[in-house]
């Protein structure tokens, strides 16, 4: 027995599960949808690296202020 688990299974039989079934049967089936979205992009073309396959211009996002935050600088830092 591992010492750094000894602690949580001692006592504990080969049968005893710390979930319910369908709890231990939801997890199984949740890591079976992942891992079949993990084998479908695993063969899946390579994206390009071409530099003529992006866009020239790329617009950048705006960055919008609330009023809470344009308040909490001003006390903050002055006007």
């Amino acid at each position: 027995m591992y010492p750094s688990v000894a602690h949580n299974v001692e006592g504990m039989t080969p049968y005893e599960e710390i979930e319910s079934p369908s709890a231990l049967h939801a997890d199984c089936e949740a890591v079976s949808r992942r891992l079949q979205e993990a084998a479908r992009r695993a063969v899946e073309p390579a994206p390009s690296i071409r530099y003529e396959d992006f866009p020239r211009e790329v617009p950048k996002r705006g960055i919008e202020v609330s009023e809470a935050a344009q308040r909490l600088a001003a006390a903050m830092y002055g006007d």
